[in-house]
């Protein structure tokens, strides 16, 4: 019997910030592509402090669930799993690009061979989990399809997929995968249909949005989608995962870097939690 994997988690220090939640408390976990342990982990992590905290608790998923990591699978599996399960109360889920390509790879239509062409490129991972969903119903040569993934992922899970949202809005504060583009109207821009691939660009934006020194009109933005290394070199934070510029990014490279990051957020300051071991030498950013 395997024992289960221990995988520490950290928890920083509580740092002011505007956040105006109507008194929610809010668990936002950024890009995790397939580190099942470090997502359990983190999971574990909020369900206890989540029962510390007054009020309304919700968690939310930023995205980027799955490729590239040993356990897409397994990432899905705790995903869809109900509130209750993991201690809060309500949970969203955010659509990422690489969900957007997986999906619009399986299910056809225009742009599908692109969608599959990317997703399963060596940049953006997703031969692991089409290696995986293979390896979990017998057929090494199964097709990328619904099918497939219904037979591998389980009614659940693909439900959830179907019912991913673009973006969740509570109080001041706009969560979402890759971020607002500043020159765009906002509400035009998020509601962009993600079945338009990657002109759904609140899933694929960081530059014209990280490089952006002038707000968001009173909005605040929590994302992920943009790597630690990439991130510094886009927006000059030596931290990625400080609030600054009305940004909060939560994107700990997971498969890149062996972190997966949170954040726990209350009316008027967070705090940074990462669950994981860090990588001696961290794999470079090639996509996000």
């Amino acid at each position: 019997m395997d024992m289960p994997v221990t995988v520490p988690v950290e928890i920083a220090d509580w740092k002011p910030a505007p956040f105006d939640l109507k008194g929610e408390t809010v668990f936002a976990i950024g890009d995790v592509h397939g580190c099942a342990d470090e997502c359990r982990a983190l999971l574990d992590c909020i369900a206890h402090l989540a029962g510390e905290a007054a009020g309304k608790r919700r968690l939310i998923y930023l995205g980027d669930m799955i490729n590239r990591g040993p356990d897409s699978i397994g990432v899905l599996a705790q995903w869809a799993e109900s509130a209750d399960r993991r201690g809060v109360d309500h949970i969203d889920r955010v659509m990422g690009n690489h969900e957007i390509m997986m999906m619009l790879a399986v299910l056809g239509g225009p742009h599908a061979d692109k969608a599959a062409t990317m997703w399963l490129s060596k940049r953006m991972g997703g031969q692991s989990l089409l290696d995986q969903m293979r390896a979990r119903v017998g057929k090494p040569q199964a097709r990328p399809n619904l099918a497939l993934l219904s037979a591998a992922l389980g009614d659940a899970v693909v439900h959830g997929l179907y019912a991913m949202r673009s973006h969740v809005r509570l109080g001041n504060t706009l969560f979402v995968h890759g971020g607002l583009d500043p020159h765009a109207d906002p509400d035009e821009f998020l509601t962009r249909p993600w079945t338009i691939f990657t002109e759904a660009r609140w899933a694929w934006i960081n530059h014209g949005f990280l490089d952006w020194k002038g707000g968001f009109g009173g909005t605040l933005v929590v994302h992920g989608h943009t790597p630690p290394d990439k991130h510094r070199a886009i927006s000059g934070m030596a931290d990625p995962h400080l609030f600054e510029g009305d940004r909060l990014g939560l994107d700990g490279g997971s498969a890149r870097t062996g972190i997966v990051t949170g954040a726990e957020i209350r009316d008027g300051r967070y705090r940074i939690l990462k669950a994981g071991t860090p990588f001696a030498t961290p794999i470079s950013s090639e996509g996000e």
